[in-house]
C-alpha cells in the first residue's frame, strides 16, 4: 500500500521529496510521461539527474519569454542546451490561466475564466495549479499523448511541492482532464 506526502508547508524545500515520489511511483508502475515546471532549470536538471536512467519521456514546461520582464528568459540557457542535448523536450510557451486574460483584467478591470478556474486550482495549493496547467500545455505542445497518465510536479514559487497523477488532456478539453490521484502537496498554500 503507497501512501500520499503531505508536507508541513510549501517550497522548494520539499523538491528533494518529490522526485523520490516519482522515483518511487515509477518503480511499480508503466507510466511513461513526466512533466516539471520549471522556472531556473534548477528543478528540471534536478528530475532529469534522477530519472535519466529510467526510460522516461521528461518534459520540462517552462514560463514564457517575457514572463518577468520583456524579452527575458527567466531559464537558463546552458540548461536548456544541457537537456536538450540529453534528450529532455522543453516547453516554453503561454500559461494557459495566465497572459490574454490578465492583459484584459489589468486594462478593464473584472474576472475572467481562466482566472477563476487558476483560483479555484489553488484552493488546493499553488502547485496543483501548476501541474495542472503544464500537464495541458505539454499535451498542446504534442510533447505528451492526450488520455496519458501523467506524473506532474509542480510548485510554490521555486522547486516542486506537488505531484499529481493526471489523466492528459490539451486545454482545448480542460474540463475533461482528471486529477487521477494526489502524491504529494503541502498543506496550506
Amino acid at each position: 500500500m503507497r501512501s500520499n506526502l503531505l508536507f508541513a508547508k510549501p517550497g522548494p524545500q520539499n523538491t528533494e521529496a518529490c522526485i523520490q515520489v516519482v522515483q518511487g511511483y515509477l518503480s511499480g508502475n508503466t507510466v511513461k510521461h513526466i512533466v516539471v515546471a520549471s522556472t531556473s532549470g534548477a528543478t528540471a536538471r534536478a528530475f532529469h539527474d534522477a530519472l535519466k536512467d529510467m526510460h522516461v519521456n521528461l518534459v520540462v514546461v517552462t514560463h514564457s519569454v517575457g514572463f518577468k520582464e520583456p524579452n527575458h528568459d527567466e531559464f537558463d540557457a546552458g540548461v536548456r542546451h544541457e537537456l536538450v542535448t540529453a534528450g529532455v523536450k522543453i516547453c516554453t510557451g503561454t500559461i494557459l490561466t495566465h497572459s490574454l486574460e490578465k492583459s484584459i483584467m489589468e486594462k478593464f478591470g473584472g474576472s475572467y475564466p481562466g482566472y477563476i478556474i487558476a483560483s479555484t486550482l489553488r484552493r488546493f495549493g499553488e502547485g496543483t495549479k501548476v501541474a495542472v496547467e503544464i500537464v495541458m500545455e505539454a499535451c498542446d505542445a504534442g510533447l505528451i499523448p492526450e488520455d496519458a497518465e501523467v506524473l506532474a510536479a509542480g510548485g510554490t514559487g521555486r522547486g516542486s511541492d506537488t505531484i499529481l497523477l493526471v489523466k492528459s488532456k490539451p486545454s482545448k478539453r480542460f474540463l475533461d482532464l482528471e486529477v487521477l490521484d494526489i502524491l504529494a502537496r503541502p498543506r496550506g498554500r
